[in-house]
């Protein structure tokens, strides 16, 4: 049986240390923020300016002008703090963001990601994806394991444009946990009564 979004997003806590700093992409990665139990302390920060949101406001909290980097309106925790783009990115590509996790595309087994762009089809841009994926120290995917076409979507080598090169720690999929190692992708663990032959990937490129 697969993983739902909440389990899989409970799974990718398991990952994060107490006192750590995270940035959650647009997307499936916002659930996340409502999952992060109390006491683990994290900071999640937003790259349009915000460290210390906490998941989803309550109707008579809610603020057109509180929002995290994908428009939709948050709640922040005590101690959160506001700035410019400037200092965010700064905080960003200065190495100061322990753990990132982000939507994908695709994710090969060299470790490199596409998440941003699909050629012929209208995008909004690159965002923060590519120095997010470079800056921070650990980045984790969180994505559906096949495309819409039932393909799956980790694979020898990406096809799709990359957004960053050598840069993915971790894939968690509804199917399970997996590290690209360079070569192939190591099997951290599957979801209940997942099996290999369920995941639809070359053998080859599977530990």
């Amino acid at each position: 049986m697969a993983w739902t979004n909440i389990e899989m997003a409970d799974e990718v806590i398991t990952f994060f240390k107490a006192y750590s700093s995270v940035n959650l992409g647009i997307g499936m990665p916002t659930v996340i923020a409502e999952r992060i139990p109390s006491d683990l302390n994290i900071m999640i920060h937003s790259e349009n300016g915000v460290f210390g949101v906490s998941g989803r406001p309550k109707k008579d909290e809610v603020s057109p002008t509180l929002i995290n980097a994908g428009k939709e309106t948050i709640a922040i925790k005590k101690g959160a703090s506001y700035f410019d783009s400037s200092m965010s990115f700064g905080m960003i590509r200065g190495g100061h963001i322990d753990y990132c996790v982000l939507g994908g595309m695709e994710v090969d087994a060299q470790r490199n990601l596409a998440n941003w762009m699909v050629p012929g089809k209208k995008v909004t841009g690159m965002g923060g994806a590519m120095d997010l994926v470079n800056g921070s120290k650990q980045v984790i995917i969180m994505m559906n394991h096949f495309s819409k076409d039932g393909m799956a979507k980790l694979l020898p080598q990406c096809i799709l444009p990359f957004t960053g090169l050598d840069v993915v720690d971790l894939v968690v999929t509804e199917m399970g946990i997996f590290k690209p190692n360079g070569k192939k992708f190591e099997i951290i663990r599957l979801a209940p009564n997942c099996k290999k032959d369920d995941l639809k990937m070359e053998i080859s490129i599977l530990y």
